[in-house]
């Protein structure tokens, strides 16, 4: 069956009162079902990604990151409904950024979508709504362990709306200029910097996870949702879609054993579960870019080597003289920017047309220019994000009330305590940690129970009994 087309006298779709909204999409339905399907698992990448920035911080900390992960979705899923999408993908839209023709997602609903004509707008929104969700919860993690929540969740509207979807629409709106280049990008440093390093004189655990547990747990939902993120980005239930879900398990397969050979011969033959998780992340970053136009051997070779890279980049930090203990530039920067690379050498044609519809070819096909393509898409995009990011993060800095960075006192205690009802805590052993000032230091006398063995009433709600 034909796909519907978008008539623009109706850009609703219809009236679903007057007339049928279903009907251009029968026997299309696997389409859609399909999409919303991986729109479902993209969903589980942001409490993977609030557990894996929980076990990688402090104990102290990692509430902050739990309940940052929710806030996050929540703020950018207003922003998205406010003016997000039609930032990005309204199909009146600029080279650079879209306009205001779909504000408060107006007419968004059963049209054919602007990605693909086999499924309805309002598909496509939801899709692209957690694709925006995951990479600012990602952007935010930079500030752990010394950000306060309020700032941070108004940067990441902010940044939603001035980096985030201007980018997107230059890569994925078919009125952008890197989607008219082409450059290839089949799914898709500020706050450290800006933020400086934490506090940690004396602090053992500064740079150690506190639950590794709680890495590989994150580390799986994250992988489990890369699979619809990128098996869904052929926008249809495609063999295309069916190899770029493929390639993913594979790159990230490749990136675990990538980074664990770094680790293994660095470490003097010894393993690490949380080199493991980052190898997996690398690789799935690596791959994004290229799930749907490369054969799965070479989605080997990519994951493979964009881990390696990365892993070889552990002292990225030292370098650069900043504090990223999520490893956000080092994981979704270099390793996208790597990625990026690999999809100009390795794109080719008889993957890309797997969905009846796209012809791409890179340098193993003959085309070599499109190297210098994805040049210009890393340089552009790495060069705007990191300038406007920073730029947001000074002028948010020197408002009244949004400064970002907690108290010295309050980052040695720990974040949690600072920005969170002392009840909330629920465990009574990491409360006594985290509010040391509050205990009474005593000398125990001859005969009592050592210091730490005596129980100390708290004042309030934090009374023992």
């Amino acid at each position: 069956m034909s796909a519907p087309v978008f008539n623009e006298s109706i850009p609703s779709g219809g009236n679903p009162l007057e007339i049928d909204v279903n009907a251009p999409y029968v026997g299309l339905e696997y389409h859609y079902t399909y999409l919303v399907f991986c729109g479902f698992i993209v969903w589980l990448i942001i409490p993977g990604i609030g557990l894996l920035y929980g076990g990688l911080a402090r104990r102290k900390s990692a509430l902050t990151l739990l309940f940052q992960s929710l806030m996050v979705a929540a703020v950018t899923t207003f922003q998205w409904m406010f003016w997000g999408y039609t930032l990005a993908y309204s199909r009146t839209a600029g080279p650079f950024i879209g306009d205001m023709a779909n504000f408060g997602l107006k007419n968004v609903m059963a049209a054919p979508s602007p990605g693909s004509a086999v499924i309805p707008e309002i598909v496509f929104c939801l899709y692209q709504l957690l694709f925006c969700a995951c990479t600012v919860q990602i952007v935010v993690g930079g500030a752990f362990e010394r950000g306060r929540i309020v700032p941070s969740l108004v940067f990441g509207f902010f940044w939603a709306t001035i980096v985030y979807c201007p980018i997107a629409c230059w890569t994925w709106n078919p009125n952008g200029w890197l989607f008219k280049l082409p450059s290839l990008d089949f799914a898709g440093g500020g706050p450290a910097f800006v933020l400086g390093k934490r506090k940690h004189v004396g602090d053992p655990s500064h740079g150690r996870p506190h639950n590794t547990t709680l890495v590989f747990l994150g580390t799986v939902l994250i992988w489990f949702g890369w699979f619809g993120f990128n098996g869904g980005s052929a926008l249809n239930a495609s063999v295309r879609a069916m190899v770029a879900a493929f390639n993913t398990n594979t790159a990230a397969s490749t990136g675990v054993l990538g980074w664990v050979m770094v680790d293994y011969i660095k470490h003097g033959r010894k393993f690490s579960v949380v080199g493991a998780c980052e190898g997996a992340i690398a690789g799935l970053v690596g791959i994004t870019p290229a799930a749907g136009y490369v054969e799965p051997w070479l989605a080997a070779v990519i994951g493979f080597i964009t881990a390696v890279v990365c892993a070889l980049l552990q002292n990225l930090n030292d370098w650069m003289h900043i504090d990223k203990g999520m490893d956000v530039f080092k994981l979704h920067g270099i390793g996208g920017m790597v990625g990026s690379f690999l999809t100009g050498l390795f794109a080719t044609s008889k993957i890309s047309a797997l969905d009846g519809v796209t012809i791409a070819s890179g340098a193993i096909d003959g085309v070599g220019i499109q190297v210098g393509r994805q040049f210009a898409e890393i340089t552009a995009i790495s060069a705007y994000s990191f300038l406007v990011s920073c730029a947001l993060f000074y002028i948010l800095k020197f408002i009244p009330g949004m400064h970002l960075r907690i108290a010295e006192e309050a980052e040695r205690d720990g974040i949690d305590m600072d920005q969170f009802f002392e009840e909330q805590i629920g465990d009574w052993g990491v409360f006594d940690e985290f509010n040391k000032r509050s205990r009474v230091l005593a000398i125990s006398a001859p005969g009592t129970p050592p210091v730490e063995d005596v129980v100390v009433p708290m004042d309030g709600a934090g009374k023992k009994d």
